[in-house]
């Protein structure tokens, strides 16, 4: 008698077809025919989430964790991928077997332990055991690895919500990962420096409170988020000795897109700031900010990190709350040289936010006045109140690109 169709495909093709299906239908195609029947109990990535769930359980802890304890028990073969994302209490008791079930087999490429509720997860010593896994991620877990642990020396790929590790830990795990390329830090504790070893990072994502950022290696890096809050006295000093010349003189020479939110261009405007970086940022094409225009510090270290950008091509802006109100005469010189400046590769600009102050008005008006290839420009108010002068005020400036459409979207 001839097979159907689906029995006789090929095992890799079975394999991707399974592998594209979430793990509760997977399951179900063991009813398909007999030679399928077991084939799901081979699948090589692991994925326990909420989906795996019928929709009347009850209750769904208990249902989910037998459906995981059932799926490793039958399980033949090796786990490349091993994912828990439930949006539930877990007890820690559980999580520990699972753990302890895969070190068996440690050949696990990709860990991804979702600890939404209850307690901190302790992360037991066995999964520093898995040295051929390349993607780890972490949230709402405590970190301690055990003496003996030397780093994971696959690991290219590192992201960790709410983990909280020692110092000397984090510096551990970072120095001792030599192929990590990927490195996401999110509201991460038990560390206050945030040194970072890592001389194959591409890209780079931080959420966080810390004293101090160094990047110790990073030449290859080249695209960078940063929404780092750092500790400010009430004087407006830092006691970071970290600085727009120190980071990108020094820390990112081949940058080609970056993010700086919240507080972090606070930081870089720590300390004394020539006109231009002394090495121009020549693959930055890319740059959005969060700016205070009430702050000469800051509009200073926007323009200088601009004119050291002789690639950038698209820029966005979202704008401050205003704060410190700075005197005008302060504003009006920072932006004085601009007009000087060429911004010739820069194509797109988006500027959010903005209550129409003098200060925001002439940044525009030199960004127009010093872009000879500008296509479009996008304004957003941050209210109605001062709408139509706005529009008004924007389009009565002249600009150095013929091509250049200015767009104001409703706040």
């Amino acid at each position: 008698m001839e097979l159907d169709r689906i029995s006789s495909l090929p095992n890799d093709v079975t394999e991707k077809i399974l592998s594209g299906l979430p793990l509760k239908e997977a399951v179900r195609t063991s009813i398909l025919s007999r030679k399928w029947r077991y084939k799901s109990d081979m699948l090589q990535a692991l994925v326990f989430d909420n989906e795996c769930l019928e929709t009347q359980s009850h209750p769904a802890t208990f249902s989910f964790v037998n459906i995981v304890d059932h799926v490793l028990l039958l399980h033949k073969g090796p786990i490349r991928k091993f994912k828990i994302s439930f949006n539930g209490k877990l007890a820690t008791r559980d999580i520990d077997r699972w753990l302890f079930h895969l070190s068996r087999n440690p050949v696990i490429k990709e860990m991804i332990l979702d600890n939404f509720e209850g307690d901190i997860y302790n992360i037991p010593s066995c999964l520093f055991s898995f040295q051929d896994i390349v993607h780890l991620e972490l949230y709402r877990c405590l970190l301690n690895p055990p003496f003996t642990f030397k780093g994971f020396g696959s690991l290219k790929s590192l992201d960790i919500w709410f983990v909280t590790l020692a110092q000397d830990m984090f510096e551990n795990l970072i120095g001792c990962s030599p192929l990590l390329e990927i490195l996401k830090l999110q509201r991460c504790d038990g560390f206050t420096n945030l040194k970072i070893d890592a001389p194959k990072l591409l890209f780079i994502y931080i959420v966080g409170d810390f004293e101090d950022f160094n990047l110790v290696d990073s030449s290859n890096l080249v695209d960078a988020s940063f929404d780092l809050q750092v500790i400010v006295d009430q004087r407006g000093n830092c006691n970071s000795s970290g600085n727009l010349l120190k980071v990108f003189d020094h820390q990112l020479p081949h940058i080609q897109r970056l993010t700086v939110k919240r507080n972090f261009l606070k930081y870089l405007s720590i300390g004394a700031l020539p006109e231009k970086l002394p090495k121009p940022c020549q693959y930055l094409n890319f740059v959005s900010l969060d700016m205070n225009f009430d702050n000469p510090d800051e509009i200073s270290t926007v323009l200088c990190l601009l004119r050291s950008s002789p690639a950038l091509q698209e820029l966005k802006i979202l704008v401050d709350p205003e704060k410190d109100h700075a005197a005008v005469g302060e504003v009006e010189s920072c932006l004085y040289d601009n007009y000087n400046c060429a911004y010739t590769q820069l194509r797109l600009v988006e500027i959010t936010k903005i209550s129409g102050v003098k200060a925001q008005l002439d940044f525009i008006e030199s960004l127009l006045l010093s872009s000879p290839v500008l296509e479009r420009m996008t304004v957003q108010p941050a209210s109605v109140d001062g709408f139509l002068k706005l529009v008004k005020d924007l389009l009565l400036f002249k600009r150095d690109s013929k091509r250049a459409e200015i767009m104001v979207l409703d706040p």
